[in-house]
């Protein structure tokens, strides 16, 4: 019987939402999956940015029927080109290139806007008898054979599991004692959608600057998403000038080549960092998306790490309730922590060596990142191979990212 309680998922963005869809697909209508979280009660979504949704993680979303309505919407990201170059230099001379499809016809990423996306999950997870509460999780206490979750409005839940996709600043994860480990960069990220006079066609452009790197990702229409690295100090200044004069700093750093740009919404600024937590499991417990890790945005993967959790920890949830096994048993979870916890580690200690790579003024350093990447750009094989790991698909993948149902 204890394989047919409760899994109670707190957080109810991208990660969670999406976890919530993946396990009622798998275990179907008679296992209870609880989504809670108070922002489900802002609906429809105002989020403005936009996400880089990687080949794989496409995949998870058609494989849980959300990709059919968002994707009309999404953009293509055809091509990609990388520069270096210093701000004040005349040209951006590009060093590295990628063709934009893992396997033909399928590109290796798509933009898609949040507000879009967020809704369309909502929606799904609604009519797929999701059930959703627009409040808090509270507090939990954790048995041999359940978890007892209390809610805000004073409601408690026995639950096989409790899933923590609260975020960054996750309260279950402190709460369940798990440390993290990792550091604060000195810089923020800046967040614009822009307008451009002519079309982007497809291509992402990322420009490593000084500062960090400066990366315009092309949206439907005549539209780009910019995701910004300067200092906290400098990127507190930008945001804050007038439209006048932030205007000016885009410029200066987005160039002409797509005639006039222009802002759309107001510029935000997200300080950055680097964490891992020590444990992605704890008594009945397991942590995804930005609850367990949060890494740079140099190689766009940060939602992109989450929706890998949302695919490993179904799988071991759905296999595990087909047996007879409780899913919230110590094994169960072990085998999704082994599964993600190495794979986040690795991918951290990348962004935050590119990151130290390319965020200086060293004339060493940027003479030793252009050989390495125009060596790059000459080898064919090892190109294919960078693309296949952007995309999600390489090492032991997850069926739902490889497209099928669990």
């Amino acid at each position: 019987m204890a394989a047919q309680r409760s899994i109670v998922i707190c957080g109810g963005a991208f990660a969670g939402l999406a976890l919530a869809l993946a396990l009622r697909q798998g275990l179907g209508p008679d296992v209870p999956v609880i989504v809670a979280d108070p922002a489900l009660a802002s609906r429809p979504s105002r989020d403005p940015r936009a996400t880089a949704i990687v080949a794989a993680c496409r995949r998870l979303f058609e494989a849980i029927g959300v990709w059919e309505v968002v994707g009309p919407d999404a953009q293509p990201i055809l091509d990609m080109v990388v520069t270096d170059s210093k701000l004040e230099d005349a040209t951006r001379p590009v060093f590295l290139t990628f063709a934009g499809n893992v396997e033909p016809g399928e590109p290796f990423a798509h933009m898609v806007e949040n507000r879009l996306l967020i809704d369309a999950l909502v929606q799904h997870a609604e009519a797929a008898g999701v059930t959703l509460r627009a409040t808090a999780v509270t507090t939990y206490d954790a048995q041999p054979e359940h978890i007892a979750v209390t809610l805000a409005d004073g409601s408690t839940i026995e639950a096989s599991l409790l899933v923590a996709a609260d975020g960054a600043r996750s309260k279950l994860r402190e709460r369940a004692g798990i440390a993290t480990h990792g550091w604060d960069y000195d810089q923020s990220g800046i967040v614009v959608t822009v307008g451009h006079e002519r079309d982007h066609q497809g291509r992402a452009e990322e420009h490593f600057l000084p500062a960090g790197p400066f990366a315009i990702l092309p949206l439907k229409g005549k539209r780009s998403s910019l995701v910004w690295s300067e200092s906290r100090r400098e990127a507190a200044r930008i945001v804050a000038l007038p439209d006048d004069e932030f205007h000016a700093e885009l410029e200066k750093r987005f160039g002409l080549h797509l005639g006039e740009v222009k802002a759309l919404d107001r510029p935000r600024a997200f300080p950055l960092g680097y964490f891992v937590a020590r444990s992605f499991i704890a008594d009945r417990m397991a942590l995804i998306g930005d609850a367990a890790h949060v890494i740079h945005p140099i190689a766009g993967q940060g939602l992109n790490m989450g929706l890998k959790d949302v695919a490993a920890l179904a799988e071991v949830i759905v296999d595990a309730a087909r047996l007879g096994i409780d899913p919230g048993q110590a094994d169960v979870l072990e085998r999704y922590q082994r599964w993600r916890r190495f794979d986040t580690v690795a991918m951290g200690v990348a962004t935050n060596s590119l990151n130290f790579l390319f965020s200086n003024e060293s004339t060493l350093l940027r003479g030793v990142r252009d050989i390495g990447l125009g060596l790059v750009d000459r080898l064919p094989p090892l190109k294919s191979m960078f693309i296949k790991q952007a995309a999600g698909l390489s090492g032991e993948v997850p069926r739902l990212l490889r497209g099928e149902a669990l």
